[in-house]
Order: structure tokens, then C-alpha cells, then sequence
């Protein structure tokens, strides 16, 4: 048994957080309101309302749908509320901005609702360079959720860590 090998890293009470497992699934869609208007600047809210009574919303069901308008119009906020109470009853989530802001939000969500008991004077690894894409911004909040109850936090993998926070003792 001398030249057992013993995974420290197993053994030990280092906790690991995987952001990958929050991700919300389902299809983001763009939703890009320019194609609605009158030569792509000015809307018209008769083309609005028709377009929107005789589109097939359906074709969003459980999608997850990120409104926005890609080019410099104008577009007033009533437009995109018109367009969200049209997508509402299909559609998984909708938000106003593009397909980042999007996950920003969803992972936000989906943060909020994390109980931080757990991880009370705990040693924390956020797990990086995973296999699917995680906004910074999760990784952002995850920390600060994290500092107030945790023992030390770190960023990585719990065989190759880079600290980033150690609470005083």
C-alpha cells in the first residue's frame, strides 16, 4: 500500500459549482421587430395590430424569445408590449434585448432562486471551461452570492483552482 495513490482532491470538502447545470433549456429566438416597419424605420400601428392578429404565434411555443429592433428606428415601448401580450401565451420567456441579454436574464432567474444555505463556510470551486457557453455575468453574480457565506472561492477545476476569495477568520 506504499505506493498507493490517494486523490486529495476527492477527499477533500471542496465543494464544486457547475454554472453549465443552470442553464435553462430550450430555442432562443430573435424576434427582430425592423422587418415590422415601414421601410425598416417607421412603424405604423394599423401594420402593427394586423400583423400582429394574423401571425401564427404558435410558432413560438416553448421558445424562449429575445425582442428587439436591429437598426437605429424608433420603435415606442408600446409596440414591444403589443408584441410580448401576442407572444405570451406561446412562448417559454420574452424579454426585450438580444440573445445574450437573454441568457443574462435567464441565468439571473435561475440564480435567485439558488439557496446559498449549503454552501455556508464551505470551500467553494466555480467550475470554468466547460462544455457549453456561460455568460460572465453569471459568473459575476454567482460570487457575489457566494462571498457572504462562503470560506473561500475559487475559479477552475478542484485539481487546478485560481482563488479569489479567502473570508477572514
Amino acid at each position: 500500500m506504499e505506493n498507493e495513490i490517494i486523490n486529495k482532491v476527492a477527499g477533500s470538502s471542496i465543494v464544486t459549482i457547475n454554472l453549465e447545470d443552470f442553464i435553462v433549456e430550450g430555442e432562443r429566438v430573435l424576434f427582430d421587430i425592423k422587418h415590422l416597419l415601414f421601410q425598416e424605420l417607421i412603424l405604423k400601428e394599423k401594420d402593427l395590430r394586423e400583423f400582429i392578429k394574423t401571425n401564427d404565434w404558435s410558432i413560438y411555443k416553448n421558445k424562449l424569445v429575445a425582442l428587439t429592433c436591429s437598426n437605429e428606428a424608433i420603435v415606442p415601448t408600446w409596440a414591444y408590449m403589443l408584441l410580448t401580450l401576442a407572444l405570451e401565451p406561446f412562448a417559454k420567456k420574452v424579454i426585450f434585448g438580444n440573445l445574450n441579454e437573454l441568457d443574462n436574464i435567464l441565468f439571473s432567474q435561475k440564480l435567485s432562486e439558488l439557496n446559498i444555505t449549503p454552501y455556508n463556510n464551505a470551500r467553494i470551486v466555480i467550475k470554468g471551461c466547460g462544455e457549453k457557453p456561460v455568460p460572465t455575468n453569471a459568473y459575476i453574480q454567482l460570487t457575489a452570492l457566494l462571498k457572504p457565506v462562503a470560506k473561500s472561492i475559487m475559479y477552475g477545476e478542484p485539481c487546478s483552482t485560481v482563488p479569489l476569495y479567502k473570508a477572514s477568520k
